[in-house]
C-alpha cells in the first residue's frame, strides 16, 4: 500500500489517474498534457506502474495506459479502515 500512496503523493500522477478515469490514453497523449519532459514522465509512468495503478499494454511503439480501479479502490479502502471510516465504523453504527 505504500507504493500507492507514493504514487499519490504527486499531483502530476494524480492528473495522470484523473485522464485515465475518462478513457485510455496513449504516453504522448499523457506527455503532451504537461509541461515536464517525455523522460520524466516516463519516470511518472514506472511509478504508477509499480503501484498498480495502471495497466500498460504497447503496441508496437505505442503505449497504451489504462486505470486500474480496483486497485485504487483496495488502496482507498484500506485508508477508509485503517482511520476508522469504512463501512463498520462505529460513528456510522451511531446514526
Amino acid at each position: 500500500m505504500n507504493q500507492v500512496f507514493k504514487a499519490l503523493s504527486d499531483p502530476t500522477r494524480r492528473k495522470v489517474l484523473e485522464l485515465l478515469r475518462e478513457r485510455p490514453m496513449t504516453a504522448g497523449e499523457l506527455s503532451d498534457r504537461f509541461p515536464v519532459s517525455r523522460p520524466t514522465m516516463s519516470a511518472h509512468f514506472n511509478v504508477l506502474k509499480e503501484a498498480d495503478l495502471v495497466a500498460a499494454e504497447r503496441s508496437g511503439t505505442t503505449i497504451t495506459y489504462r486505470l486500474k480501479l480496483s486497485v485504487l479502490e483496495d488502496a482507498l479502502l484500506g485508508f477508509a479502515q485503517a482511520f476508522g471510516l469504512g463501512a463498520n465504523s462505529p460513528e456510522k453504527d451511531k446514526t
